[in-house]
């Protein structure tokens, strides 16, 4: 099979073979058909605006993945850079339509319909994952490894500054993580965050909503919030914005937030 990497020059096909046996660890996701044809790696070490730079970052570009794969391969990443055998690592991507709970959520905030749940070990409540969402799971050795809210305010502080970048003014909401649009309309959130830290160790993260099917959230409390409203990139901007114009502009500001925190 072959895959493409990422470098500074620009993507270039790569043999399967010669990847797999330098990066072991990756060869069972390529061998089990996770990805679209355009997933793809991108290998190479990332600079924060201020010159300061962490060990480089390996970001993976994984397209349509099924969440308990997912979840899976997370906690094998994570388990990989607790010991120091893996790079930090920032893994984007997109799921199929799921609903997944976190520790916090209670049974009044779940679908009323039946609708199958997964209950996962991160903090926060129930959300919804799907296509034309943007999920980022950043994988990463923390500076301070108790510093869960300093973590959290990092992350909003690069998905603010893609919004910004897009065209969309967004805002942290003191009392509740994640990224807002709040005005005369009501307060709207446009990216849920959503994480766990083991042993200083990052994993679970943030999902943007790009141009997704929004009636997806009317099945439950969104966050467990019920006096606010969710809404999506494409919706505050009047136009139709797509996930792969949104992949590197998400990529180059989450991966400067990342280099401030991680070692």
């Amino acid at each position: 099979m072959a895959t493409t990497i990422a470098s500074k020059s620009g993507l270039r096909p790569l043999n399967f073979e010669v990847f797999a046996e330098n990066m072991p660890y990756l060869s069972d996701i390529f061998r089990s058909n996770w990805f679209r044809p355009e997933g793809y790696l991108r290998l190479m070490p990332m600079y924060s605006s201020l010159g300061v730079n962490t060990d480089p970052i390996l970001v993976e570009h994984l397209g349509l993945v099924e969440y308990q794969k997912a979840w899976a391969y997370q906690r094998e990443i994570q388990a990989g850079v607790t010991e120091g055998s893996q790079p930090n690592t920032l893994i984007l991507l997109e799921h199929p339509s799921v609903y997944t709970a976190g520790r916090r959520t209670e049974d009044h905030e779940r679908p009323v319909d039946g609708t199958p749940v997964i209950d996962v070990d991160r903090g926060g409540k129930i959300t919804w994952h799907g296509e034309g969402q943007i999920v980022g799971y950043p994988i990463i050795k923390l500076r301070n490894r108790n510093d869960v809210v300093g973590f959290v305010r990092e992350v909003e502080t690069g998905l603010i500054a893609a919004c910004a970048e897009l065209g969309v003014n967004t805002e942290r909401y003191c009392e509740r993580s994640g990224v807002w649009i709040r005005d005369e309309k009501g307060d709207r959130k446009i990216a849920a965050i959503g994480i766990r830290i083991a042993k200083g160790v990052t994993m679970h993260g943030f999902a943007l909503n790009v141009n997704p099917d929004m009636t997806a959230y009317d099945r439950i409390s969104p966050c467990g919030f019920t006096d606010t409203g969710v809404t999506s990139l494409s919706r505050e901007s009047g136009k139709d914005i797509s996930v792969s114009e949104v992949l590197p502009i998400i990529e180059r500001h989450v991966l400067i937030a990342l280099d401030r925190i991680a070692i």
